[in-house]
């Protein structure tokens, strides 16, 4: 059969578009309809052709998705692919979303200020309507994907 299509694994992600935001932030709007807002420059500073996108703001203004849609792409050539953007942690945390997490990890303020070393007013605050810090979202999500894998493996 010549025309049979073998898909093997996870589809690959596309991207609908993109918008840019402040410094290396964007706003990635997926085939799927979720939009998450993402800071590209951890994956810029990771790899040395992507030097000129990490300081020449112009050129960054330049980001397209590509004719696929299974990147991003700039003028001078410089592309990001989709797979690798999908894996970037979200540099954004709803309060809805820290408090999720803290049911999940079952954490009480005080368990939870003591797991991220800040003040138990903060995490109140945080509840509450108080933005977010990336360094707090990132470290909330590590805590939530930690529990999850250890209850992977306890229940295989």
């Amino acid at each position: 059969m010549e025309n049979e299509l073998v898909i093997v694994g996870k589809p690959l992600p596309r991207i609908s578009s993109v918008h840019l935001l402040d410094a290396r932030k964007v706003r990635i709007d997926w085939a799927g309809g979720v939009s998450r807002v993402l800071d590209l420059m951890p994956a810029l500073a990771s790899h040395r052709a992507f030097i000129a996108l990490r300081s020449d703001d112009e050129l960054f203004r330049t980001v397209q998705v590509n004719e696929d849609s299974n990147a991003l792409e700039w003028a001078d050539g410089s592309e990001l692919s989709a797979e690798w953007i999908e894996r970037l942690p979200s540099c954004v945390m709803a309060n809805s979303e820290f408090r999720t997490a803290m049911d999940d990890l079952r954490m009480s303020l005080d368990g939870m200020a003591a797991a991220l070393q800040i003040s138990r007013r903060m995490i109140a605050e945080y509840r509450k309507d108080k933005p977010i810090p990336r360094h707090i979202a990132y470290a909330t999500r590590y805590l939530t994907r930690h529990q999850a894998e250890a209850v992977a493996q306890i229940a295989n």
